[in-house]
């Protein structure tokens, strides 16, 4: 994977739960990492055709690893004005150069 394939920008986001000093509770995202990624779009190749059968993905993101975090699918993508679910994370040929995202777009309802 080259720079030059790489030209969206993403945060990757962990949600996190504060109190306030009456002792609500508030979900606040907090960025961990900004960085650029491959973005590539749901579409009728031969690859989204053999996980069209065990994913609801609508984007694969690949990007690489970034030394002392973890990417699970507790954290969620955002890139522009639009959020992104993790439902997967692999390391591509196990090397641990680069990580490879499969992630559902969420859209507002109502």
């Amino acid at each position: 994977m080259s720079f030059g394939k790489m030209n969206t920008f993403i945060d990757i986001v962990e949600p996190r739960k504060t109190k306030d000093p009456e002792g609500f509770a508030t979900t606040e995202d907090v960025a961990v990492a900004s960085l650029r990624a491959y973005r590539e779009g749901r579409h009728g190749s031969e690859k989204w055709a053999n996980r069209a059968a065990f994913s609801e993905a609508t984007d694969l993101f690949r990007f690489r690893c970034i030394p002392g975090l973890t990417v699970t699918t507790a954290h969620f993508i955002r890139c522009g004005d639009t959020r992104f679910n993790i439902t997967s994370v692999e390391d591509v040929k196990g090397r641990g150069m680069y990580l490879e995202v499969l992630a559902k777009e969420v859209t507002a309802s109502g």
